[in-house]
C-alpha cells in the first residue's frame, strides 16, 4: 500500500519536475549567450530581449535615484516651471548659463526624442564607442539593428559601415569634438546633442545657431567656425546627467586629493544616459589598450596613441572599473570579446 502511495506521488511530481528541468535549461542556455555577445536573431524583435521584470531588477540595483521617466534634454519651459532650479555651474549643472541656454532653446521648436522611439514599449540600445577593439569585429549590421543608436564625438562611419554600421540615432558631441558638416557621416534625422563642459559650449553653439561673430577664446581645440548642422535637430543634454555619472557611477566627488579636475568621458556619459532611457543597453568599441604601450592606437579610425591621452581630465582606469561592474550586474552587455 506504501510503495503505491509513493509511485502515485512521483507520477504527479514528474511533470513539475521535467519543467523545472526545462526551465533552468532555457535560462541557463539564455544567459550564456548574451555573455557571448548574444544571438543575432533575437534583435528582430525588441520584446525578445528586454526580459521585463529582471531587467528592471538589475537597473534598480545599480541603486542611481534617478528615474527612468526623466526627460533628457533641456527644455526652454523648464526655465519658468523648473522646480529645483541648479545650484551647480556647468559641466553639472547650469547655473550662470542661463542666458546662453534661453538663447538657444527659443529657435528649436522640439526638445524630445523621436515619437517612434518614445512609444515602443521595450528599447534596446547600442551605444558605440572609439576603440579599437570595435575594428575588424564585423558588428555592423548587427548594430544597426537596435532600435537606438548613439555615437560619440566625430567618428566617422563612412568607410567603416561593416564593423561601425551606419545607423545613427543620437549622437554625443561638444564643440572641440564637433564636425563642420555632420550630414556627411550622419543621417538626416540623427539626433545632435551637445554635452556643455563649460560656459564656452553654450556660447559657441549660440553664435553658431545665430549667425554671429564666432569668439575662439576658451577651447583646448578650436571648434569649427562653420557648422552646416540642421538647428531643429540640435538637443542640448540636461547637465544632470553628467553630475550623476560622475557622482553615481564613477563616485568622482568622493575622491581626495585630485590635484586636476576629473570629468567623465563623453563615452562613459553615454552609456549612463541609455541605461537611464534604454530597456537593453549593449556597448562595443569600449576600452584603451594598456598604457604602458604609447604606441598603440586608440580609435578605429585615424592614428591618436595612448601618448595623446598622457594630459587627459579623464580617469580612464576608473571608468574602466564602472565597465566592469555594470556588466558584470548584467546592466550593460558588450558585443564583442575585451579585456
Amino acid at each position: 500500500m506504501h510503495q503505491t502511495t509513493v509511485k502515485t506521488w512521483c507520477l504527479r511530481l514528474l511533470p513539475v519536475l521535467l519543467f523545472f528541468i526545462s526551465f533552468v535549461t532555457y535560462y541557463c542556455s539564455y544567459t550564456t549567450l548574451w555573455s557571448y555577445g548574444g544571438p543575432i536573431k533575437p534583435m528582430n524583435s525588441s520584446k525578445s530581449l528586454c526580459g521585463g521584470w529582471l531587467t528592471q531588477k538589475k537597473w534598480e540595483s545599480l541603486n542611481f535615484n534617478i528615474s527612468r521617466q526623466m526627460q533628457l534634454f533641456l527644455k526652454l519651459e523648464d526655465f519658468f516651471w523648473r522646480e529645483h532650479l541648479s545650484n551647480l555651474p556647468l559641466p553639472y549643472g547650469i547655473k550662470g548659463s542661463e542666458l546662453f541656454l534661453l538663447k538657444i532653446l527659443a529657435v528649436s521648436s522640439n526638445y524630445d526624442v523621436p515619437a517612434t522611439i518614445e512609444k515602443l514599449e521595450c528599447r534596446t540600445c547600442a551605444v558605440i564607442g572609439n576603440g579599437f577593439v570595435i575594428k575588424n569585429s564585423s558588428l555592423g549590421s548587427i548594430i544597426n539593428k537596435y532600435d537606438v543608436v548613439i555615437r560619440l564625438n566625430d567618428a566617422p562611419v563612412r568607410g567603416f559601415e561593416e564593423d561601425v554600421g551606419n545607423k545613427t540615432t543620437m549622437r554625443f558631441f561638444y564643440p572641440e569634438s564637433a564636425s563642420y558638416n555632420p550630414a556627411l557621416q550622419n543621417e538626416p534625422d540623427t539626433l545632435m546633442v551637445l554635452v556643455p563642459f563649460k560656459q564656452q559650449d553654450l556660447r559657441w553653439l549660440k553664435e553658431i545657431v545665430y549667425n554671429e561673430k564666432r569668439v575662439r577664446k576658451g577651447f583646448w581645440k578650436p571648434p569649427p567656425q562653420i557648422w552646416l548642422g540642421d538647428v531643429s535637430k540640435i538637443r542640448v543634454l540636461d547637465p544632470y546627467f553628467l553630475h550623476q555619472t560622475a557622482d553615481k557611477l564613477l563616485r568622482i566627488f568622493s575622491q581626495k586629493g585630485k590635484q586636476i579636475p576629473v570629468h567623465p568621458t563623453t563615452g562613459i556619459l553615454a552609456v549612463f544616459v541609455a541605461l537611464n532611457y534604454c530597456d537593453v543597453v549593449h556597448i562595443a568599441g569600449f576600452g584603451y589598450p594598456s598604457s604602458k604601450n604609447q604606441r598603440q592606437p586608440i580609435h578605429y579610425y585615424g592614428y591618436d596613441t595612448m601618448r595623446s591621452m598622457k594630459n587627459s581630465y579623464h580617469d580612464l582606469g576608473h571608468e574602466a572599473e564602472a565597465l566592469k561592474r555594470l556588466e558584470d550586474s548584467g546592466a550593460i552587455v558588450y558585443l564583442h570579446p575585451h579585456l
